[in-house]
This record gives C-alpha cells, sequence and structure tokens, in this order.
C-alpha cells in the first residue's frame, strides 16, 4: 500500500506544474502558491499507514498570541482534512493525516489545494493580529520615507492617520 501511494504522489506532483523534490523515499516536499502569503511549504509524509502533511503558515506570533490561537481554533473548525497547530517554538503549522487506503489522485489534489487556500485566506488575519505593532511601525517608516506601501495592502486599517 506505502508503495502504491509514494507512485501516486510521484506522479500527481510530476504533472502539478507545482516546485516539489522528494527528499527520502517518501518524503515530499511542495511548494504551493498564494496570493496572500506568496507560497506555502508544505511537507507530504508517506508512512506505513498514513499519508502526513505539515506545512508551516506563520511564525510565533509577537503580540496578542491568546486572540490568535483562539482564532486558529475557531477556524479549525470548518475546512477539510488540516487543523492548525503549533511547534515546540509556537510557530504556526497546518498538518492533516489521510489514512493510504483513501488516498487518490483527486484526494491528494483536495488536500494541497486545502492546504495553500486555508494558508492563503488565514494568512492576514494571522499577521495583522499577531505582528500588529511591527506591521504599524512598518507602516509609519514607509510613509515617512515615501517608500512603496503596495504589499501593504492588506493591512490599511493599521496605516497611521495623517
Amino acid at each position: 500500500m506505502r508503495e502504491r501511494v509514494i507512485a501516486l504522489v510521484r506522479g500527481h506532483l510530476d504533472g502539478s506544474g507545482l516546485r516539489w523534490a522528494e527528499t527520502a523515499p517518501g518524503t515530499f516536499t511542495v511548494t504551493l502558491p498564494g496570493e496572500h502569503k506568496l507560497s506555502t511549504e508544505c511537507a507530504l509524509v508517506v508512512a506505513d499507514h498514513t499519508l502526513q502533511v505539515r506545512a508551516f503558515v506563520a511564525r510565533r506570533p509577537d503580540e496578542h498570541a491568546a486572540e490568535v490561537h483562539r482564532w486558529l481554533l475557531q477556524r479549525n473548525l470548518s475546512g477539510y482534512g488540516v487543523a492548525f497547530s503549533l511547534d515546540h517554538h509556537g510557530d504556526i503549522h497546518l498538518t492533516g493525516r489521510l489514512s493510504l487506503e483513501v488516498v487518490t489522485a483527486a484526494e491528494l489534489d483536495r488536500l494541497l489545494g486545502e492546504v495553500a487556500r486555508v494558508a492563503d485566506e488565514s494568512f492576514d488575519t494571522i499577521v495583522g493580529t499577531g505582528f500588529r505593532t511591527a506591521i504599524e511601525r512598518e507602516w509609519r517608516w514607509r510613509l515617512a520615507r515615501g517608500e512603496p506601501t503596495a504589499n501593504l495592502a492588506a493591512f490599511e486599517h493599521l496605516r497611521p492617520p495623517g
């Protein structure tokens, strides 16, 4: 069963147009594109009984961690196949597991799509809440120097008045 899923993952990634590598037999890294979070690095591990997925979303919040964590837990109530989790540093990941028996090309595509969607849709909320002071500081610095602010557009609500 494991070898079947490894071959399926290789074949699917070959035809996906995504940047990927097999770092060890049955262990894959995949770069998923996004709009808000420009890319999400995702690991797929074909274990003896499960296909495991893990994707880094954001580092440990600098501030308002309880608010970010509450939002992540509420967000875990929806979606498919993945949930937010924290590593031992407090960094935010999406993780999930599927039984090898249910892994098909369509299911793998759905899982990768869900990782990309959830990471991308969640990124501005996580960053805007967990790094609010840093973003406000960045706004002030750019405005004072006449620097471009296009990549701060998602955080217009944090722009200083005037």
